[in-house]
């Protein structure tokens, strides 16, 4: 009799049991709670590399000095341009500290010859999976296209297998590569392949007559960003 009274008080008493039912689900919903914040921020951040390559590569199409007489000139200062252009826009999530830029002039002969005349890179990091990964040429500007480099051919174009871009016969094209580091809400475990770096490119036909010969650089000469700099502005 002492021991059955306690037991039917207690199987009677049903206070707190809505908060037993939260604290045994409370894992789970906060699991997949999380986990669709870390889904939404990297799809989030997927879409502003995707813009930001997108806008380079547009406005590199574009820039140059323009001259009835001749064929537009690139300057070294309008590369600069788009790159701090591109800086700015991704300022807030620190693309240039956590990334790397690299434009690449893919240019073509009037056989359709593919190859890649010059490269500018903006960003600190350095490494193989920050570099471009669909093709290199001269970096340092000892060696740049300004002092006769002829470039590096590019059989076939640039960009993934099976997407490669290539430029039309006697014109180019400013191809945009991203290599950025995500920074993760949660966890990288939370990733769909657990990896941060994320690449996008992005690729425009050049606008205008453009004179392919270099990049000019007339004075007062600015800093080149030739890929051998590792620098966040």
């Amino acid at each position: 009799m002492h021991l059955t009274r306690p037991c039917r008080s207690l199987a009677a008493d049903t206070r707190g049991l809505a908060l037993m039912e939260f604290a045994l689900a409370l894992p789970i919903v906060l699991g997949v709670g999380l986990y669709g914040v870390e889904t939404a921020n990297l799809a989030l951040m997927n879409l502003r590399l995707s813009q930001v390559a997108t806008n380079l590569s547009d406005n590199a199409s574009r820039v140059g000095l323009n001259n009835n007489l001749s064929n537009q000139q690139l300057r070294e200062v309008d590369v600069n341009d788009v790159l701090i252009a591109a800086r700015l826009q991704g300022a807030a999530w620190d693309l240039t500290t956590r990334g790397r830029i690299t434009v690449s002039s893919l240019e073509a002969d009037n056989n359709g010859n593919q190859k890649i005349h010059w490269q500018r890179c903006l960003g600190t990091r350095t490494g193989t999976d920050y570099a471009s990964h669909f093709g290199t040429t001269s970096t340092t500007a000892g060696t740049d296209s300004s002092s006769g480099n002829a470039g590096t051919p590019a059989p076939g174009g640039m960009g993934p297998t099976g997407a490669k871009v290539t430029a039309p016969p006697g014109s180019g094209v400013m191809f945009v590569e991203i290599n950025y580091d995500y920074k993760p809400i949660v966890s990288a475990r939370w990733l769909p392949n657990g990896s941060t770096r994320l690449t996008y490119t992005a690729a425009y036909i050049v606008r205008d007559r453009r004179d392919f010969a270099q990049i000019y650089n007339p004075a007062p000469a600015v800093q080149r960003m030739t890929c051998d700099r590792f620098t966040a502005s």
